[in-house]
């Protein structure tokens, strides 16, 4: 695990909701919550997150029980970001909070720095 002040912060509520993912998936002891940037939609980047197998390069933080993979490249953008899940009436699912971005897009999915 790397010993590097962590590159995201995940929300208890979020870290609540991956672990009842991760119990629900197929997953081994090389897997771990990917979370990275991709090029892609209405603002230039957007946030990738799905289970994937660690590879050679990844930065890798541990969360409770949960290791969360992020590729060297993905780490630039993603310092200082937060990970959130909400629940509410206005819809469910995982939330990135960017301070960074400097425009998004309507749904919250995409961005620019």
């Amino acid at each position: 695990m790397s010993e590097n002040v962590k590159i995201i912060e995940v929300t208890e509520k979020a870290l609540g909701e991956i672990a009842k993912i991760f119990e629900n998936e197929e997953t081994s002891d090389e897997t771990g919550l990917r979370v990275g940037v991709v090029g892609g939609g209405c603002s230039g980047l957007s946030y990738d997150i799905k289970f994937d197998k660690k590879k050679e390069k990844d930065n890798i933080f541990l969360y409770g029980e949960i290791p969360v993979l992020i590729d060297p490249k993905s780490s630039i953008y993603l310092k200082g970001v937060t990970l959130d899940f909400k629940d509410g009436l206005a819809g469910k699912g995982f939330i990135f909070v960017n301070p960074n971005a400097t425009n998004t897009c309507g749904c919250g999915e995409s961005f620019s720095v």
